[in-house]
C-alpha cells in the first residue's frame, strides 16, 4: 500500500501534491467529475518515497492514459482553501504543489478511464483564453499561461472562506 504525503489533525488537512500543466492547440487540460461543481488541475498526492516528477508522471499517465514527459518544474504552489462539500467538507487545507509543464504531444487524444474517490473523472481541454468563464483550479493558471516565463515561479493562494 502506498502512502501519500500529508495528514490530517483534526480539521487540520495538509497534502503535498505533484500536478501537471498540459497545453495542447490553445488549450489546457483539468479534469472533472459528477460530484463536484469545478475543474481541477490533473495531478494528485506524492507518496512516501515518491519523487513529485516520478508523481506527476504517475498520475498524468493514471488520469490520462497518456505517457507525458515533463518538460520542467513551472510552479511551486502554495494552496490555502477550506471546503464547504464533499470529502473535504468542514477542513481547512494547506497543500503544496509543483507544477510540471509536460511537453506537448500535438493532440488532445487521450485514453482516460480514471476514478477519484470511486467518482468516474472526466477530462477537459479548457481554452486558455476562456478560462475566467469556468469554476477551475487553480486559479492562478489563466494568468500563469497568458505570460512568458523564466525560472520556476513561487504562487501563494489563500482561498478561504471566511465562515
Amino acid at each position: 500500500m502506498e502512502y501519500d504525503c500529508g495528514f490530517t489533525n483534526d480539521n487540520k488537512r495538509f497534502r503535498y501534491r505533484a500536478a501537471a500543466i498540459i497545453v495542447e492547440d490553445g488549450c489546457v487540460l483539468f479534469a472533472g467529475n459528477e460530484k463536484d461543481d469545478y475543474y481541477y488541475s490533473i495531478g494528485g498526492a506524492v507518496h512516501m518515497g515518491e519523487t513529485a516528477e516520478d508523481a506527476v508522471k504517475r498520475e498524468v499517465y493514471e488520469e490520462t492514459g497518456v505517457a507525458y514527459e515533463i518538460d520542467h518544474l513551472a510552479v511551486i504552489h502554495e494552496n490555502f482553501f477550506n471546503e464547504n462539500q464533499g470529502a473535504l467538507k468542514g477542513m481547512d487545507c494547506h497543500e503544496i504543489a509543483m507544477y510540471f509543464l509536460m511537453k506537448s504531444k500535438g493532440t488532445q487524444e487521450l485514453y482516460s478511464d480514471s476514478y477519484t474517490q470511486g467518482v468516474k473523472e472526466n477530462m477537459y481541454w479548457l481554452p486558455i483564453d476562456e478560462l475566467d468563464k469556468y469554476k477551475a483550479f487553480p486559479t492562478f493558471m489563466k494568468e500563469y499561461l497568458q505570460k512568458r516565463h523564466i525560472g520556476v515561479e513561487h504562487i501563494i493562494t489563500d482561498e478561504r472562506k471566511q465562515v
